[in-house]
């Protein structure tokens, strides 16, 4: 893989953190990557899977490393940069997260780091699952993944070839946005999907026993609302004012399906999913 960074410290042994560790250590640098985790059981769990540099002491995560991932709640972000600064994080560092929002840890971990001499620049894998923690990683989970990176003029040219050449190098293709502009996206095709999957689960199963008798559709269509709830909580609220949007757009699309069902509009309802379908299939053709 691409070598822009010496030593890695990656924040945080969930499922992104242990991913990227692992996902490193698969393309020859097990070496050049350190893993931080705040419990002791999850140290062990990572040692047992085969990540070699493991560590609950955080100077020793950090002592070395040119670019630092934060692999925690964004809500966790802003503490966990002060600490890792009087834990000895050094000026010239960059550091980067894998948060699904980015306003927010623009405004709040951005200028922490900042006042120190440590530079931060936002990624967004797209890349995840319904299970949590680090007994879920993959070396491959970031395989052919989107990885959208947020540089809002914080940081210097080269630090964005570097972080580019960093994703690209666990297997992502990467693209730039801005932090506005990337909330406002991951609000339509992750976030307001994710809700929209917890709403299919609610009324879809109002009797939980149904559900052995859900065939695919039902199965692929709430597969996300397995997802840990606080955490998409979190996310939701992080990101609300984008995610309204989208949800009252959907309530719009809803009262015109109730609308065309009432009338017995057969053939404006075919139009309607046959839309539908384009808009679906187009993701099989731009992967």
């Amino acid at each position: 893989m691409n070598e822009s960074f010496a030593s890695v410290a990656v924040m945080g042994g969930g499922l992104l953190g242990g991913s990227l560790a692992l996902a490193m250590a698969a393309r020859g640098r097990p070496d050049a990557v350190r893993l931080w985790a705040r419990r002791q059981e999850t140290v062990d769990q990572a040692l047992a899977m085969g990540i070699p540099h493991v560590t609950a002491d955080l100077a020793a995560a950090l002592r070395g490393a040119d670019l630092v991932v934060l692999a925690t709640p964004v809500g966790a972000m802003a503490d966990l940069a002060v600490r890792m600064l009087d834990a000895g994080l050094s000026g010239g560092t960059l550091v980067t997260d894998v948060g699904s929002v980015k306003r927010l840890p623009l405004a709040t971990v951005a200028p922490v780091l900042a006042a120190r001499g440590v530079r931060f620049l936002g990624s967004h894998p797209m890349a995840g699952s319904e299970q949590n923690g680090i007994q879920a990683a993959s070396a491959d989970l970031f395989d052919g993944a989107a990885c959208l990176l947020t540089n809002d003029g914080l940081t210097h040219p080269e630090d964005a070839v570097a972080l580019e050449n960093f994703w690209s190098g666990v297997g992502c293709r990467v693209s730039w946005t801005t932090c506005v502009e990337h909330d406002e996206l991951v609000a339509r095709i992750s976030h307001f999907p994710h809700a929209v999957a917890a709403l299919c689960a609610h009324v879809a199963l109002r009797r939980p026993d149904d559900g052995r008798f859900a065939g695919g559709g039902l199965r692929d269509t709430t597969r996300v609302a397995s997802g840990d709830a606080g955490l998409w909580a979190e996310i939701l609220m992080e990101n609300r004012e984008a995610v309204t949007e989208p949800l009252l757009e959907m309530a719009d699309r809803l009262r015109e399906m109730l609308a065309m069902l009432d009338a017995g509009e057969q053939e404006r309802l075919r139009l309607f999913l046959a839309d539908a379908k384009s808009c679906r299939d187009a993701i099989s053709r731009n992967p």
